[in-house]
């Protein structure tokens, strides 16, 4: 496991653009960066502002019960 602050702050730019994508899964965000799902949120609530990481769960949790494939 790679520890977040080991990470380039481009490194994090990515994934923070990966995260937010519909598009892209946490398995895939794990084989590229090798950060856990449970990194990738810590990640995101470091990064976001709260309002900001609050909806971005609200929106991987709607549409995980909707669909498998989604994050």
């Amino acid at each position: 496991m790679i520890k977040t602050s080991n990470l380039s702050p481009e490194h994090i730019s990515d994934i923070v653009h990966m995260a937010l994508s519909d598009h892209v899964s946490f398995s895939t965000i794990q084989s590229e960066y090798g950060l856990s799902e449970k990194d990738v949120k810590a990640l995101m609530r470091d990064t976001l502002k709260a309002r900001s990481y609050k909806t971005w769960r609200k929106r991987v949790r709607d549409f995980g019960e909707r669909r498998e494939t989604y994050k």
